[in-house]
């Protein structure tokens, strides 16, 4: 799917993050499996944790960066990066060849608030041309830092502790905490909800992610959902960007449907969903068990769609190299800085940035 042209426990009000308690792959979206967590959160699931939680396994990335992070800020707001990476192994094989290692095909920067009530969530498009750290690989060996460097090559040489490092020295906010999702098991997880509703307001038929939806009203099936979210050629200006307003707005539309479905009263559809949740995630050490996410996905249950507000890192399209993109430095520094802060990001922050041209196609 890459082409080259291209959580502080929640409950816990007040308190960043703590110690770390312990010791596949993704796809797209990863924010809406904050959403998909919520599911976890209910009641009567006592005789199933033990295997709930043989399907969690964390990554430790207090761990893996030490101390040289950002200071944690406690003002009762969380910051959680939403990841998705666009390998092709096992039974992700089916939507493509893998192009080398694995990248991050979508990142999300989720701010939730103090109180619990709002969010920001902030896309990073996987072409932004960033200044990557010197990260640590699989096998060991330093990664040396580089110029230039596309944001998604972060997860390619140093996994899920890169990414989160990379972030960290984009934004100088403390990750609280990281979750990544796969490809199959954001399709199963589609499935287990019944779909998702959308609607288009014009065609969208695109080769690369087989998907052809006529204008109008469609509920989308786990292999259509993920079309979706990987279109990009043909929509708006055909860039990652555009790709970016799909993908929120599918977002938007899956948090409305978790929060629709009556899964609460069905126990079977209930263990179904969280079953297929817990296989389909990846998150730091701290979520991974039942009793953490619980805490995580009680206290994001009470965000609904209008409650989350989302844009673009601001980027403007790279005069070296029109296939990648290039933060805007002071729109930016209004963008992390309003989030450090915790207050609302400024309008002003994504003037004159570029868009896409997708917005409204679907909502």
């Amino acid at each position: 799917m890459t082409e080259q042209n291209s959580t502080g426990r929640i409950g816990t009000r007040g308190r960043r993050r703590k110690p770390p308690a312990k010791g596949r792959r993704a796809a797209v979206v990863a924010a809406w499996a904050a959403a998909a967590l919520v599911l976890v959160g209910g009641s009567g699931l006592g005789y199933v944790y033990f295997k709930l939680d043989g399907n969690l396994e964390g990554v430790d990335i207090n761990a893996a960066l030490g101390k040289d992070r950002p200071e944690n800020v406690d003002n009762g707001s969380m910051d959680i990066l939403l990841l998705g990476s666009d390998s092709r192994s096992g039974a992700n094989g089916a939507y493509g060849r893998d192009e080398g290692g694995a990248r991050s095909d979508t990142a999300m920067v989720v701010h939730v608030y103090e109180g619990h009530k709002k969010a920001s969530v902030v896309s990073i498009p996987r072409d932004t041309l960033i200044t990557r750290p010197t990260c640590t690989a699989g096998d060991g060996t330093t990664v040396p830092a580089e110029r230039r460097a596309m944001f998604n090559t972060a997860y390619e040489v140093g996994g899920p502790a890169c990414a989160v490092k990379t972030v960290e020295a984009m934004s100088g906010i403390r990750m609280d905490h990281y979750i990544e999702v796969d490809f199959t098991g954001f399709k199963k997880l589609i499935d287990k909800l019944g779909g998702v509703e959308i609607t288009t307001t014009q065609a969208i038929k695109d080769s690369k992610s087989h998907l052809d939806l006529a204008p109008g009203t469609h509920t989308l099936d786990g292999e259509q959902s993920l079309g979706l979210v990987r279109t990009r050629k043909s929509v708006g200006d055909g860039s990652d960007l555009g790709r970016i307003q799909l993908q929120q707005a599918f977002m938007k539309a899956f948090i409305d449907q978790v929060k629709s479905v009556g899964v609460f009263s069905n126990p079977k559809t209930l263990f179904d969903l969280a079953d297929t949740a817990t296989k389909a995630i990846t998150p730091d050490s701290e979520l991974d068990s039942v009793n953490e996410l619980m805490g995580f996905a009680k206290g994001l249950s009470g965000l609904g769609a209008d409650d989350v507000h989302m844009i673009t890192l601001p980027v403007r399209y790279d005069p070296r190299d029109p296939n990648r993109v290039v933060p805007l430095e002071a729109q930016g520094k209004q963008v992390w800085a309003a989030l450090k802060a915790d207050r609302p990001i400024p309008g002003a922050a994504t003037r004159d940035a570029a868009t896409g041209q997708a917005a409204g196609l679907v909502r």
